[in-house]
């Protein structure tokens, strides 16, 4: 086929034609869009005829450019009224296919539904409890030290930047920018771990306890973060502790939240508040695409220097540490693929998980 001429007047009204009747006959929007494409994208015969304006001689240009005008605006006015028209016929459909007598009766108490993210965090705090732990809490407000410094975060360590961390108070601005000083101050938690401190200073050890709770980060909501969120951790410092000790603890967990056949591994790594650090992996039999090993949390022995800040001797005593985000763990269990479902407020959400019940 040759190509469309801008100066073709009756092959440019041959194209407007056809365009008009492809609007016309699109039922759906999908289908006008198909349309859409075809008429008016790239490789549109109109589109392409328009390109070609700027290879006519200077005194053909006027001439075409009115033609295409003129045809751009007439497939234009098609397209909005196909679309127009095709989304009212979709609202009058809605009208009607979700209409609701309002004469029916209605459950004058509606039934409620408890959010599976704390019914979570407790059934894994009553498993512990089962193993002789206790269960620690802590504030959400967090003095800086007990958040970093505690736990062996360096001054300078980029977990303490304000892109990652929320002040609270304590960031003071002094001078030019570049003699910006920070001091010690509040924080929103960053995570559970600022437990672990407290609870060594204030029960001493031996000590097995887990920390669940909310935390917060400066992180964008979208299908995988959150910058509100739930952590789990685990902090056990007793005499002879080893990464043996760690290991079969993991896996006991492991396969009560996800059966029998589940188990970790860990891989080397680093965090200031463990050494040896390590991230684990949980094999996960009900994975999607098969059976594998998806990325779950962190652990490692407790450092010997936030054993110090708590004025624990690490010569002594030893200790190991774990953690995981509950969401993520809600998500494994419950093939759920966008974080956002959790944080919506939708009922319905709630309710597939079987824990609801009645209002007062």
């Amino acid at each position: 086929m040759e190509p469309l001429s801008p100066l073709d007047e009756a092959g440019i009204a041959r194209a407007v034609l056809a365009a008009q009747r492809a609007f016309s006959n699109a039922q759906t929007l999908d289908e006008l869009k198909e349309a859409r494409l075809v008429h008016t994208g790239d490789n549109a015969p109109i589109t392409q005829a328009n390109m070609r304006i700027k290879g006519l001689e200077k005194s053909e240009r006027p001439v075409a450019g009115k033609l295409m005008g003129r045809a751009r605006k007439d497939i234009q006015v098609a397209l909005t009224a196909a679309t127009e028209r095709i989304e009212a016929e979709v609202e009058a459909r809605m009208l009607v296919e979700e209409t609701v007598d309002v004469t029916l009766p209605v459950t004058r108490t509606p039934s409620g539904a408890r959010h599976p993210l704390p019914a979570l965090m407790e059934d894994i705090s009553d498993l512990f409890i089962g193993m002789g732990w206790q269960v620690a809490e802590g504030p959400e407000l967090e003095h800086e030290w007990f958040n970093f410094d505690s736990l062996n975060f360096g001054p300078d360590h980029p977990a303490r930047q304000m892109q990652d961390t929320f002040y609270v108070d304590g960031v003071a601005h002094a001078g030019s920018e570049a003699d910006v000083e920070t001091q010690p101050g509040l924080v929103l938690r960053t995570h559970t771990s600022p437990v672990q401190s407290h609870a060594l200073l204030e029960r001493g050890v031996p000590l097995y306890i887990v920390c669940p709770g909310k935390v917060f980060r400066t992180d964008a909501l979208d299908a995988t973060h959150t910058p509100v969120f739930h952590q789990i951790e685990g902090l056990a410092v007793d005499k002879g502790l080893t990464m043996e000790h760690l290991k079969g603890t993991l896996d006991h967990f492991a396969q009560q939240l996800f059966g029998e056949q589940a188990r970790t591994r860990l891989r080397p790594s680093y965090f200031p508040f463990t050494e040896p650090s390590a991230e684990m992996d949980l094999w996960f039999p009900q994975k999607k695409g098969g059976p594998g090993w998806i990325e779950w949390g962190g652990c490692g022995m407790v450092n010997p220097e936030v054993l110090r800040n708590a004025g624990i001797d690490p010569e002594e005593y030893t200790g190991f540490a774990f953690g995981m985000g509950i969401e993520r763990t809600l998500m494994l269990r419950n093939a759920i693929a966008d974080m956002r479902d959790m944080v919506e407020g939708d009922i319905r959400f709630s309710q597939q998980f079987g824990t609801t019940g009645r209002g007062n």
